[in-house]
């Protein structure tokens, strides 16, 4: 099993959706798609590392898609 790095902090949905500016449900939705960043259960809570979260914000802007 993988260790968490001490310094990686962790986010719950709020924080994610507050950070991509979606609403709560709205990235429940993009979870159900697949098109939110990674994320897994953890005691029964979602949660999201924050540098993969950052990753994936900067991915969406280097995807070159129809509005980038």
């Amino acid at each position: 099993m993988k260790a968490v790095p001490t310094a990686e902090r962790l986010l719950y949905i709020d924080e994610v959706a507050e950070i991509l500016r979606r609403t709560p449900a709205s990235l429940r939705f993009m979870i159900q798609k697949g098109t939110a960043p990674p994320s897994a259960k953890i005691s029964g809570r979602r949660m999201f590392r924050e540098s993969e979260v950052r990753d994936w914000v900067e991915a969406q802007f280097e995807g070159g898609g129809p509005h980038g």
